[in-house]
């Protein structure tokens, strides 16, 4: 994209993309100070990230992505083995450098700035598995309740802190966790209300009640439980990945349009990496049409943009939203 735009390089390269194609939101990625063998940071390199989690570099044709080598968790077989385990301090963040970074993403205007928090779904299963996590939501359900609990309690107290330090130039605070797939939910509604709602609604009254907008990101078709977290108190549903299952913009707004704003939407799996310029700009107009009639709709790509997405398609998406007559 920095060449796409003719931009030099500078060491506020990213701020400096996103100026250039008039972004608004800004996702604000809070300094680690912790431990070097808990540095890596989740999905960013090899070694192992602040909750223990292993990572490993793996290749593709046009990007390189960091998948789970192993889970700390994995073989733990009761509650006292999970409140036992080296859980990672709240101090291992550089909450100082709140302020200039977000000085930083409003140097040429102000943006609405995000903090991601985190979630009670996804990080759990990170720990232990995804077949253990699953499995013991219905055979030891007090295991993966654990661990939900330490995690989402620290991405809530971490986000207190981040909220603190930002002194009033925060406006959204993220939570969040992939529950769908392309053709339903991961776990039965039922078991995800029972097991995971709890903490994941404490994640967003929290912040709601502070007066924050929220977020909340799962890929995938959730729409068994979308009226659950309307009334935890979400704002702003992310990424609407408009080939699974329900997740139409027709569907979600005819259902949920009156009491949600949504984010993302312009589909990323066929789309931006395969139609051409105008064919992204007109789907990104027709989505608007759909998902902004009542002004709440955040255009963005309904994930991170892939490698093999050319930068015209990139550049044809932010376009219409600019052109459109909101």
């Amino acid at each position: 994209m920095r060449l796409h735009l003719g931009l030099r390089e500078s060491d506020n390269l990213l701020n400096d993309v996103l100026d250039e194609l008039d972004v608004d939101m800004r996702w604000l990625g809070l300094p680690f100070i912790g431990p070097e063998e808990r540095s890596t940071p989740t999905l960013s390199g090899v070694g192992r990230d602040f909750w223990g989690v292993g990572h490993v570099k793996v290749e593709t044709a046009t990007e390189t992505y960091y998948e789970f080598s192993d889970h700390p968790l994995a073989e733990v077989r009761s509650v006292a083995e999970v409140e036992a385990y080296d859980w990672p301090d709240l101090d291992w963040w550089d909450y100082s450098a709140v302020p200039d970074l977000i000085e930083r993403m409003n140097a040429r205007d102000r943006r609405a700035v995000l903090f991601m928090a985190g979630g009670a779904f996804e990080t759990p299963w990170y720990m232990c598995g995804m077949e253990k996590f699953l499995t013991e939501l219905h055979l030891a359900p007090e295991i993966p309740e654990a661990i939900c609990r330490h995690v989402a309690e620290y991405y809530r107290q971490r986000a207190l802190r981040v909220i603190d330090a930002a002194a009033g130039k925060l406006e959204i605070v993220g939570s969040g966790g992939d529950i769908g797939t392309q053709r339903g939910m991961m776990v039965r509604p039922e078991t995800w209300r029972q097991r995971i709602k709890p903490f994941t609604g404490r994640l967003i009254q929290t912040f709601r009640k502070m007066g924050m907008k929220t977020f909340y990101h799962s890929c995938g078709s959730i729409v068994p439980v979308i009226d659950d977290l309307i009334e935890a108190g979400l704002d702003l549903l992310d990424p609407i990945q408009v080939g699974a299952e329900g997740m139409s913009p027709e569907n979600l707004y005819s259902r949920f349009g009156d009491r949600l704003s949504f984010h993302g939407g312009i589909d990323e799996q066929e789309l931006l990496p395969h139609g051409t310029a105008t064919e992204v700009y007109d789907e990104t107009k027709r989505t608007i049409d759909i998902l902004g009639q009542q002004g709440g709709f955040v255009v963005s790509a309904a994930h991170q943009i892939q490698a093999d997405t050319p930068p015209e398609n990139v550049v044809a998406m932010l376009q219409a939203a600019k052109d459109y007559r909101w």
